[in-house]
């Protein structure tokens, strides 16, 4: 339903914004705003992009939650079409949606309402859940003791593995 409003809003928005800047400031600066924006709003999300995507590589590197920095280069890429998007109203959301601080408010409103079950990453996986006694988080995990392997041989003889002579 909510989308279905917006598809139906946004373009009455729009419309209207133009037939009053137009009106205003005539056709040809309206026009030239337009591509301005398009243009700068291009420049503005190719950067921003280029910092959420080393930030995104950061936390994998770091092995850190990567959550936060998919949800920024979400919203970039959100801002984007919505800059690339001819209108007043869109390019406004969108460039609100490049500021850092409004990326983390919109960020902190949907992680707020959104639950994770379960977070997977390589072979084991890990679940999160609330503790009966509602007191912190208790993690369930899986492992395999390395320690008590042998190396194999080969039938050529060499010693595979990283335990080699």
């Amino acid at each position: 339903m909510y989308l279905l409003l917006a598809f139906l809003l946004v373009p009455i928005i729009e419309i209207a914004l133009f037939i009053q800047v137009g009106g205003f400031i005539g056709l040809w600066p309206t026009l030239a705003i337009v591509v301005l924006t398009a243009v700068l709003g291009t420049w503005l999300v190719k950067s921003q992009g280029r910092m959420a995507l080393g930030k995104l590589q950061n936390s994998f590197q770091q092995l850190d939650d990567p959550t936060e920095p998919l949800a920024h280069g979400a919203m970039i890429l959100l801002a984007g079409a919505l800059l690339l998007t001819p209108g007043f109203f869109t390019d406004a959301i969108g460039f609100s949606l490049l500021m850092p601080p409004v990326r983390m408010a919109v960020f902190r409103f949907l992680s707020a309402r959104v639950t994770m079950a379960q977070f997977q990453m390589g072979a084991g996986t890990m679940h999160s859940r609330r503790s009966p006694n509602g007191q912190g988080d208790v993690i369930d995990g899986d492992f395999e003791d390395v320690t008590a392997k042998k190396p194999r041989q080969s039938p050529s003889g060499w010693v595979e593995g990283p335990d080699q002579d």
